[in-house]
């Protein structure tokens, strides 16, 4: 039954958005009232994969299923690399 909501919500709210932004979502598994997703696609790598998580997903996904105790993002983009990439981006300009 959870599984159906989360698919549901998924499907009709969520997915849409991150399809227009050239990405899209994998629900990796759903244990005691705890979905784990992963990002695919555009979103995977994207900066602004920590803000969608929060604002879009985790938002959405809790409004719609109340019960719904948490929601993990498993492949946020890795805080170090990012502090490497930025460092090669100064470097460069």
């Amino acid at each position: 039954m959870l599984k159906e909501k989360i698919n549901k919500v998924i499907n009709s709210k969520v997915r849409p958005y991150l399809k227009s932004h050239g990405g899209d979502l994998e629900i990796v598994s759903i244990e005691d009232k705890i979905v784990k997703i992963k990002f695919l696609g555009q979103c995977k790598n994207c900066i602004s994969a920590e803000s969608t998580a929060e604002n879009i997903i985790k938002t959405t996904l809790k409004e719609e299923i109340p019960d719904l105790e948490k929601v993990i993002v498993d492949n946020y983009t890795n805080p170090e690399i990012l502090d490497i990439a930025r460092k090669l981006l100064r470097k460069r300009a």
